[in-house]
């Protein structure tokens, strides 16, 4: 098995368990830079010692961190268990522990600031992740047909862990979803009459509703400036903003509002999480917002209010 058939295999069994296009990118590159660091030129080369050389050479010279370090064990390991048929028990490399982190959250008056200074498109994205409680991809991805403006909730489509979930829409976001909804409708119907207008979809979708897939309801919410070929399918179609164009316009948004915190996208999801649980909301209810399969993944945010919102009280402030 040359290298090229090795990624290529690699590939396949991606998409036969349909993980998400990052994921493939992400293994494929992890894979990739094994077989030119280790100079491999076959599949049958690869053995438990090399890939414990090279996750030693990420941890020891490259000073990875825990998490980088975890991504790319994850997807050699899922190459050899799938691909070379090697059972991951005969790795002598333990997975490494990533710290435990109390998220930094923004006060509803900083989230509503760094907003104000977004603009356009932008503006919108800020507005959705605050209140809304969605991840930036969760965000971008966002179509049509996914905002229901009657019941005044989102729908999340294929979320993280392939999870679909049911969210709410802020009253005061409603006019300006329409705004940008005639804003998409006017780009769709140019691209319509320049012989394009096909949704980015996933393969599994295109082919089934090829026929439907220029509607306006498959439309981004958000949809990129220019079209693109469809990395999977190779058909020209329009897809979403790429994620590092939100991303800068927020640094800058926050540079200019001179706050003195790391901001980024998923600090508007944690300021969301934080809002409703000091407003007393039920943490299950937080749970299905978030979007969590553990609550104890939504606990994290009782360690952020701290115990002086649960009445405790300092001992320093009682003499």
């Amino acid at each position: 098995m040359g290298q090229l058939t090795f990624l290529e295999a690699i590939r396949t069994e991606i998409r036969v368990r349909h993980y998400s296009y990052q994921t493939e990118k992400s293994y494929l590159y992890w894979n990739r830079y094994f077989i030119r660091h280790c100079n491999i030129r076959h599949g049958a080369d690869i053995t438990p010692a090399l890939i414990e050389q090279f996750l030693c050479f990420l941890a020891v010279e490259c000073e990875v961190s825990a998490s980088t370090q975890k991504q790319a064990l994850c997807a050699i390991v899922f190459a050899c268990r799938h691909v070379l048929k090697i059972e991951p028990n005969e790795l002598q490399f333990p997975y490494a522990k990533a710290p435990k982190r109390i998220p930094q959250v923004l006060s509803n008056e900083e989230a509503k600031l760094i907003i104000s200074n977004l603009s356009g498109y932008h503006y919108l994205i800020g507005a959705i992740l605050f209140g809304s409680g969605l991840r930036l991809k969760e965000a971008l991805k966002l179509r049509v047909k996914d905002i229901d403006l009657t019941t005044k909730s989102i729908f999340v489509y294929r979320g993280k862990g392939q999870k679909d979930r049911v969210c709410m829409l802020p009253n005061g976001l409603i006019d300006v979803l329409k705004s940008q909804m005639k804003q998409v409708k006017k780009l769709h119907e140019a691209d319509l009459s320049d012989g394009f207008g096909l949704a980015s979809l996933p393969i599994s979708l295109i082919r089934k509703y090829r026929s439907n897939a220029s509607k306006f309801h498959w439309q981004y919410i958000f949809p990129a400036s220019r079209r693109c070929m469809h990395p999977s399918d190779n058909y020209v179609c329009r897809h979403h903003i790429h994620p590092t164009a939100f991303s800068r316009a927020l640094r800058q948004a926050t540079t200019n509002c001179g706050i003195d915190k790391r901001v980024t996208a998923h600090t508007f999801r944690h300021s969301f999480a934080t809002s409703l649980l000091l407003k007393g909301h039920d943490i299950r209810t937080i749970q299905e917002l978030l979007g969590h399969s553990d609550v104890k993944t939504t606990e994290i945010y009782t360690h952020v209010i701290g115990g002086h919102h649960t009445g405790v009280i300092s001992p320093l402030d009682s003499l």
